[in-house]
């Protein structure tokens, strides 16, 4: 299909190896001999703690297996819709495993609409705010990483003391008066031996791919919401054109009953009947206008703008085209597809990880710290060797009793994990339950329009009839209103049934994912190694 394919499962945890502090030189080369000795200590526990650090706490994620279903419904889907011979009425074919193109939106052939979704992907405040969540999400795996590595802080202290006279000279000076200066550098590593760190990025790189589908998923729903607010946009303003056709037709058959009735041809009863009617007729547009303003404000705020700074673009049926073909993803592909069954996997790989993490949280803690201090009375004796001293010390934590709390602590990641795997679950369940609504909404709405074109043209024809037989003479009130009112509902009824084709292709695309793998701002998802998580060790010099 795709880059997606073949490795959209797969979440990479982790980057290359950094090169280490210890490398860079962290210690100052003038410290001599004694900052080596410190250096080798720390080499050698690097390494002596390397054959541990390849395990790690708790489960490996394994990605759940798709769904092993054949198919979307129960009965066979049909191979192409019902047709009407009317604007919006062509046939629709189904196509296996039809690839979603990026810009779906565009098989609709609307300039408008095509400018209106690049305005609201620029400017919509959630769209923005999903990307800047998975800007905060990414940033903490960085932080989160930095406990792969030793902590070095340094110090720089300076006072000066006076002491009585009547005392003996501080320090090695015969002046009352005694500077010292202290330089200090401290170093810090609690080797990951059981995995604790490494589990806690891997929770939290797992975060970031949830979040990333979060965006994934904001950008699907913004472009869908804009797709079906246009479209019902301009159903709304058919439905606003076929009403005011509807009252001009019963304006002209008002005007006509009171001529005749100005002849005594008819009784004032029957022109009261048709004043009801126009006027009833009139009382359904007002709403449809209060909709169509609402709509409208509805673009404008898709668009990231305020009402007073409305939209451009306008929407009418006319400037609509519906997809010849529509997609149907292979159910295998479909959960690799849709964004919010991808951020359920990775809220599921998340919970997966912080099990490793509760179970490490109870073994031994390895701290090893160094020190090394330089002091003198003048600045100038901080760098010669008589100055200086150090320190390396090491300690093992091991917690031996805390009243239970760590092994609760350990049961609640699994009852969350079972719980993120019901979650999931749900999850894929709607997935193929919206596809499959989606499904049978097409094939039943192109039935529905066909039915609605066929009853539009039977009641023009018969109003047709009537207006004739009225301009005869030959006039019976209660057929011009059944008449009047048939062919309105059906007007109506034959409108909304177009929009529905239009909205049906739109939920198909959302419900199948939208195509975001076809994007070129979407960079492809890299199989995740194992085995180059396990090997994440203390940091070591090549």
């Amino acid at each position: 299909m795709n880059r997606s394919r073949a490795a959209v499962k797969h979440v990479r945890l982790f980057a290359d190896t950094k090169k280490t502090s210890v490398e860079h030189g962290v210690f100052p080369a003038s410290a001599g001999a004694r900052v080596k000795v410190i250096r080798w200590a720390g080499l050698a526990v690097a390494f002596a703690c390397n054959p541990l650090a390849s395990c790690a706490m708790g489960p490996d994620f394994q990605p759940p297996p798709a769904p092993d279903v054949k198919g979307y419904t129960q009965e066979p889907l049909v191979h192409q819709t019902a047709s009407a011979l009317s604007r919006g009425g062509e046939t629709q074919r189904f196509v296996q495993d039809l690839d979603i193109p990026a810009k779906w939106w565009a098989t609709f052939h609307s300039r408008p609409l095509n400018n209106l979704i690049e305005d609201a992907l620029r400017h919509n405040p959630d769209l923005q705010a999903a990307q800047a969540a998975l800007r905060v999400a990414r940033e903490n795996v960085e932080a989160q990483k930095g406990a792969f590595y030793p902590q070095a802080s340094g110090n720089y202290n300076s006072y000066t003391q006076k002491v009585a006279a009547v005392v003996s000279p501080p320090g090695s000076t015969l002046s009352d008066y005694l500077t010292l200066h202290t330089l200090e550098l401290d170093v810090s590593y609690t080797p990951d031996v059981f995995g604790l760190v490494r589990r806690q990025v891997e929770s939290l790189e797992a975060q970031s791919q949830a979040q990333r589908f979060q965006v994934e998923a904001t950008f699907l729903t913004l472009t869908s919401n804009v797709v079906v607010a246009a479209i019902q946009e301009a159903s709304l303003r058919g439905q606003i054109d076929a009403t005011k056709k509807i009252i001009s037709v019963e304006t002209e058959l008002l005007n006509l009953l009171r001529l005749q009735k100005s002849f005594g041809h008819v009784a004032a009863a029957d022109v009261l009947a048709q004043e009801a009617a126009l006027a009833q007729a009139q009382q359904t547009l007002p709403p449809l206008e209060k909709q169509l303003a609402q709509q409208r404000d509805l673009l404008t705020a898709l668009a990231g703008r305020f009402p007073s700074d409305e939209v451009g673009e306008k929407f009418d049926l006319d400037s609509l085209h519906l997809a010849h073909e529509l997609p149907v993803s292979l159910p295998s592909n479909l959960v690799e597809q849709r964004p919010d069954v991808q951020a359920a996997e990775a809220s599921l790989h998340s919970a997966s990880a912080a099990i490793g993490v509760a179970i490490a949280n109870r073994l031994p803690v390895i701290n090893l710290t160094a020190n090394l201090a330089t002091s003198g009375t003048l600045f100038s004796q901080l760098f010669s060797p008589p100055a200086t001293a150090y320190l390396f010390a090491g300690s093992v934590t091991q917690t031996l009793f805390d009243g239970f709390t760590l092994y609760h602590k350990q049961k609640a990641a699994e009852a969350f994990y079972d719980e993120a795997e019901a979650q999931y679950r749900s999850t894929v369940i709607t997935a193929f339950q919206n596809v499959a609504d989606t499904l049978h909404a097409i094939e039943a709405d192109a039935r529905a329009f066909k039915a609605a074109v066929a009853a539009e043209k039977a009641a023009f024809k018969s109003l047709d009839i009537v207006r004739k037989q009225a301009h005869l003479g030959q006039l019976s009130t209660l057929a011009v209103l059944n008449a009047e009112q048939t062919y309105l509902q059906a007007l109506l009824t034959r409108v909304q049934a177009e929009a529905n084709r239009y909205a049906d292709t739109t939920a198909l695309f959302q419900a199948l994912g939208g195509g975001w793998w076809n994007r070129e701002d979407v960079p492809p998802k890299e199989p995740l190694d194992l085995a180059d998580v396990l090997r994440i060790t203390a940091p070591m010099p090549k």
